[in-house]
């Protein structure tokens, strides 16, 4: 008597089907080695018991996992959901799905998800790193494990990598302040250890060298989301007025949408009063009660050219063919709306 759903077993498929349980694998992996009316009996013994294949375990026998895990810094920010979708999609039409770790910007949760991956033998890691060091990911290439670093350069050969020229959209976006007459700018954002931080931090410095009247006040964040960016309303609504930055550069979308929101609730006009910048040109950015201008950074793509990296370096490994990696630095554009331009 076979039990309980969860507990049938190819050998119960195989007895209720009279063939033997290398005939019901034969079904499954090699039909047309199987005589038609063998298959339809093995078929609708599967169907009768509701048996599902262990795929994870297959796999994990054979050696051919077709998952890939793909570790990001923030899911519920729409930039990482784009390219989530980006990699997906070209994973998809090779074949392999992908697991999705949010390690929440934290780097506990980073190292477990890194475990998790590993434990489960996926073929491969798209890896979003919290800070520089690339030390675990490193361990997993030792396994056999390829991983791409995404939104970030390697700073080595050791790896593929595909990331955004974040010191030039940080200067993109700061030039674009000065060109408005905006000699007083703050820049918002943090944790300072990310490297996208650092780097647009860096553009916006770089700019600041054209204009060496203009002044640069720095805001640290936590974390880059909506709520840190009211915050930081919070801090330049506290400053006197005549001291009070005419322009602000955020380091990401989120944070400028939470600064717009907590400007606004406190009367502040956006932009006659302070004009606003944001990073990355999410769906919201352009929706927003006032459309904020925006460095836009092609998500999607990024996502799905970090995912073919990743598929190269698979299929040479498994060919034993060389491979050599590639630090991909894609160009940001400038998009300008409503919330950093002067009314004439």
């Amino acid at each position: 008597m076979v039990g309980r759903r969860g507990s049938v077993s190819m050998k119960d498929v195989a007895a209720l089907a009279g063939v033997s349980v290398g005939t019901v694998s034969n079904v499954l992996n090699s039909p047309d080695l199987v005589a038609e009316q063998t298959r339809l009996r093995v078929e609708a013994a599967i169907e009768k018991l509701g048996w599902v294949r262990n795929e994870t375990a297959r796999q994990l026998r054979a050696g051919d996992s077709r998952s890939i895990g793909m570790v990001v810094m923030d899911i519920a920010n729409p930039f990482f959901a784009d390219v989530v979708r980006g990699a997906e999609e070209f994973l998809y039409q090779k074949g392999y799905s992908v697991y999705i770790g949010n390690s929440d910007q934290r780097l506990d949760r980073e190292a477990t998800l890194l475990d998790h991956f590993q434990q489960h033998r996926v073929r491969g890691v798209l890896f979003a790193s919290i800070g520089a060091s690339v030390e675990r990911a490193a361990r997993l290439r030792q396994r056999g494990i390829p991983v791409v670093l995404v939104d970030r350069a390697a700073g080595a050969a050791d790896f593929c990598s595909v990331g955004m020229d974040d010191i030039e959209g940080g200067r993109l976006a700061t030039a674009h302040l000065l060109s408005q007459g905006h000699r007083r700018l703050a820049v918002i954002g943090g944790p300072g250890d990310l490297t996208q931080v650092r780097d647009r931090r860096r553009g916006a410095n770089f700019a600041l060298q054209a204009a060496p009247e203009a002044s640069l006040l720095v805001i640290s964040t936590e974390l880059l989301d909506v709520a840190w960016g009211r915050r930081a309303a919070d801090d330049l609504l506290l400053l006197p007025e005549r001291e009070r930055p005419t322009a602000v550069f955020a380091l990401n979308d989120l944070l400028a949408i939470g600064l717009l929101q907590g400007l606004t609730l406190a009367g502040v006009r956006v932009p006659e009063e302070i004009a606003i910048v944001g990073y990355d040109d999410i769906s919201f950015a352009a929706a927003a009660a006032v459309p904020l201008s925006s460095v836009r950074q092609p998500r999607a793509e990024l996502g799905a050219l970090a995912a073919e990296l990743l598929f190269e370096e698979i299929r040479t490994a498994e060919s034993s063919e060389h491979h050599e990696h590639r630090g991909v630095r894609m160009t940001p554009e400038l998009v300008v709306r409503q919330s950093s331009l002067i009314k004439s």
